[in-house]
């Protein structure tokens, strides 16, 4: 929930007044372009440059921390400049209305308030730059407002023909009303998530879903629940799962841990996530971001830089498959708790035929995968999940059978296995961790 974002953008504006593929979907009839974002890899954002941030060499920290795009930019020539010297990517606000919220009284009145021809006067205004990919339209909204945004990101696809028109949902945790008042006064404007995410699918002509989690203030369930109802419409609808989740803290006490930020990242990758957004870079909402408001790095920059070069040494070949389904194992005694409520059930014995028994004494992740190319190769994705928090450094014996030989990646690269007798494999593991277990 981004409650102090549009003043933190109004400041950030103001301060600076210069200085992939087509995919079609049958229940949308969706064909959305992302022709400078390339797809075929999983990238990572952040929110948000502040213009302080925006000298060469703060960008330059951008793109060394591993982040691809930035979120929530303006129009500022200057550092589009230095972002397409970096290969950064930029989503910018302010070029169209940015529609926040829906909430109350307010919710179904998108259109009324901002009809196309306030887009349509935004584009011709437009001077386009190679390193903008998208264009923000929209945020945490009522499903009220769903059938005019699919007008709305029609037209916005005919007048930004090199960009996406990026659109975030509310969470499952969005406030309001579900049952017993009047659920359109909530800021979902339906009676349950799942209602939500349907009518989104329904009448939204995007080519991925994409919404905010932040466990640490909601907790494992309902991060579970979210992930779970996203990406099963995701698989249902031919679309991209896209997430925004927390490397700053709702409490000025609190530092995201680097194995916090690991949850976040590999247990999203085990519901197989493409493009995973942090909160926040640059001061947007709440505390201990990557920045100080001076410029200077906090100890959250080395962590994420850390994090999202693992993130990326796995991606490289995650990005070759596409998730199939999502398990739990493992999920017994207190770990039971984690999933109560969210949807989830504990898989008792794994196997798809190609691999089997999967153990680690601990709560395990499994995204079961296979190869985009329609090839005979198949993967898991595997995230030790039993510490969400942090809360001690634990390490395992991974053990699993599989049918064929097996290569495994790990977020420092491959890490060495031998087929043992029955077709056993065994490797270290520690809380957190992700893995890539292909077939070769």
């Amino acid at each position: 929930m981004k409650r102090n974002l549009l003043f933190s953008l109004t400041i950030s504006i103001l301060s600076i007044i210069s200085p992939a593929g087509l995919f079609a979907q049958e229940e949308s009839g969706f064909v959305t372009k992302h022709a400078r974002m390339d797809r075929s890899r999983l990238n990572i954002g952040a929110y948000i440059l502040q213009g302080n941030a925006r000298s060469e060499a703060h960008v330059k920290d951008v793109a060394d921390c591993g982040i691809d795009f930035m979120m929530y930019m303006n129009n500022d020539t200057a550092t589009l400049n230095l972002f397409q010297k970096y290969n950064i990517g930029a989503l910018l606000v302010g070029v169209v209305p940015l529609w926040w919220g829906g909430f109350g009284d307010n919710a179904g009145t998108l259109q009324a308030q901002h009809p196309i021809s306030e887009y349509e006067a935004g584009a011709a205004k437009f001077t386009d730059h190679p390193a903008v990919w998208g264009i923000a339209i929209v945020d945490e909204p009522s499903c009220l407002d769903f059938p005019y945004m699919g007008q709305l990101t029609a037209r916005m696809e005919e007048l930004f023909p090199n960009q996406f028109t990026h659109i975030n949902l509310h969470p499952i945790y969005a406030p309001g009303p579900r049952t017993g008042n009047d659920p359109a006064k909530g800021a979902l404007g339906t009676d349950s998530y799942q209602d939500y995410i349907d009518r989104y699918c329904k009448y939204v002509p995007t080519d991925f879903i994409s919404y905010d989690f932040y466990y640490q203030n909601e907790g494992v369930q309902k991060d579970y629940a979210n992930m779970r109802i996203v990406s099963e419409a995701c698989r249902r609808t031919g679309r991209s799962f896209w997430v925004t989740v927390q490397v700053n803290s709702a409490r000025v006490d609190q530092w995201i841990s680097a194995n916090q930020l690991r949850f976040q990242a590999f247990s999203a990758m085990a519901f197989g996530v493409e493009i995973i957004t942090w909160a926040c870079y640059c001061f947007g909402w709440w505390y201990n971001q990557v920045l100080w408001g001076d410029g200077s790095k906090t100890q959250q920059y080395d962590k994420l830089k850390t994090v999202n070069a693992e993130i990326h040494t796995i991606a490289e070949r995650y990005m070759k498959y596409r998730n199939d389904s999502t398990y739990c194992l493992g999920f017994t005694g207190l770990g039971a708790t984690m999933i109560e409520g969210s949807g989830m059930e504990n898989t008792e014995r794994y196997d798809d035929g190609v691999f089997s028994d999967i153990d680690a004494g601990c709560p395990l992740l499994v995204g079961r995968m296979s190869a985009r190319d329609g090839g005979r190769k198949r993967a898991i994705f595997v995230c030790p999940a039993g510490d969400p928090y942090d809360i001690g450094d634990l390490s395992f014996t991974l053990r699993f059978k599989s049918r064929r030989k097996v290569t495994i990646t790990g977020g420092n690269g491959p890490i060495p296995v031998k087929r043992q007798c029955g077709g056993w494999y065994e490797i270290p593991v520690t809380s957190n961790q992700g893995l890539l277990i292909e077939t070769r």
